[in-house]
């Protein structure tokens, strides 16, 4: 026991340190776990919530494809950034979208899918008794779900009220028992959500309908998934290749002029006038960019290995352009060292929280109330009374940080967009 205990430490330290996701950590702290199960459903980690869960279903019927080939299917990465203000609670929070169609979890879900050749029957009702029943005939028929539930109505997250219906991310529900569902969020052991706690948590966005995306068996060859692969790298070069500023990279052009823009209403000298709640906006760009966080972080690096297993299927040469995006990796993690560092005690805890919280949920299947209301009190403590001395220098920082992702993103998704304009 003691020696689990000191295993967990390293590898939570090791996440806080770095940022890393759970199972990166786990593999440098211990080597390559086995794998481990609940019943007949193999648990196989992940590193993006929403490849992962379409990489584990198909895992567990006995289809054998990489999560990093899964996310390049779907379109490989995308951009996008919106700052959230919850002027009630003093507190600010960010949205980084880095997956391909970031703000539309189920059109990339049935996208992925039909590219791969994976049949699947997707559900949708507004009625929650509906959903409810078709979710408990899915289970009973031993067919595991793809649902999208609230993470604040969920549970395990032990998020505060005010984030209550500011949505989640696809999660596997794979089977049921009187009281609970069981679920699969990207761990080595069961999450165990209590019944009405998870249709609640499916039914509070209301524009989520309660989906519910169910997989049939399917195969996939060689011949498939080289067309899934070379549809994946087009639609991601023609995405990212776009001129929007909401949705795509010059989205990191906009943000990085917004970190000094003393004119605009959302210029950071402007919403962080007095610095309240610029710490937890930190925070959510930290855990936002960084794998130790919800969403798996800025995907560059899984795009990048992703790359590399294309690079053989395609025939082209793809890895400069995996170089590329393992470089804007690194820019990205040190965008979110300089914004939220480790020598400032109050955020060397929070990092320290947010990695115990992981690395717990990840390895038992829960994460502990206790540390969850630690962080967020921590959370509005400098809040209110941030530990920043000079907020302006720090976003002076951050700005050429943020162009210089875009120089480099923007210069790889040209070298991309060439070589599948020769395909």
């Amino acid at each position: 026991m003691t020696g689990k205990k000191q295993l967990k430490a390293r590898i939570r330290a090791r996440m806080a340190k770095t940022g890393e996701s759970y199972t990166t950590a786990l593999r440098h702290v211990a080597g390559r776990p086995e794998r481990r199960a609940d019943g007949n459903w193999t648990f196989h980690g992940g590193r993006h919530p929403n490849s992962a869960a379409i990489t584990g279903v198909l895992a567990n019927q006995g289809v054998a494809i990489s999560e990093p080939l899964v996310f390049l299917a779907g379109g490989g990465l995308g951009a996008g950034y919106i700052l959230w203000e919850f002027k009630r609670h003093g507190a600010a929070n960010m949205v980084i979208g880095f997956r391909n169609q970031w703000q539309y979890p189920d059109r990339w879900t049935a996208k992925t899918l039909d590219r791969l050749g994976v049949g699947f029957d997707v559900h949708t009702t507004s009625g929650a008794k509906g959903a409810a029943a078709r979710l408990t005939a899915e289970l009973d028929a031993g067919h595991p779900c793809l649902v999208l539930p609230d993470r604040y109505h969920v549970g395990y997250w032990h998020l505060p009220a005010h984030l209550d219906g500011y949505g989640g991310h696809p999660v596997i529900a794979y089977r049921r028992d009187d009281t609970d569902v069981y679920v699969d969020d990207r761990g080595r052991a069961p999450i165990r959500v209590p019944r009405e706690r998870m249709d609640a948590a499916r039914a509070r966005v209301s524009s989520y309908k309660n989906i519910t995306h169910v997989l049939r068996p399917a195969e996939i060859g060689p011949g498939r998934l080289t067309e899934a692969v070379l549809a994946g790298l087009r639609d991601c070069a023609e995405h990212l290749s776009a001129p929007s500023d909401s949705f795509s990279l010059p989205a990191w052009r906009k943000w990085s002029r917004m970190l000094t823009d003393r004119r605009a209403a959302k210029g950071w000298p402007n919403v962080f006038a007095d610095g309240r709640g610029l710490p937890g906006a930190l925070l959510s760009l930290w855990e936002g960019v960084e794998p130790v966080g919800m969403d798996g972080g800025n995907l560059r690096d899984l795009f990048a290995d992703a790359l590399d297993e294309a690079a053989p299927l395609t025939g082209l040469p793809l890895a400069p352009v995996a170089e590329d995006f393992r470089h804007a990796h690194t820019l990205w993690h040190e965008l979110a060292e300089t914004a939220l560092p480790a020598d400032v005690p109050e955020f060397a805890r929070m990092r320290e929280l947010t990695a115990a919280l992981r690395e717990s949920m990840a390895d038992a299947g829960s994460a502990s109330p206790a540390d969850a209301a630690e962080l967020w009190e921590l959370r509005a403590a400098v809040d209110h009374k941030p530990p920043i001395a000079d907020p302006e220098a720090l976003f002076a920082a951050l700005a050429p940080r943020l162009a210089a992702v875009w120089e480099v993103e923007t210069a790889a998704v040209a070298r991309l967009r060439s070589l599948v304009a020769k395909e």
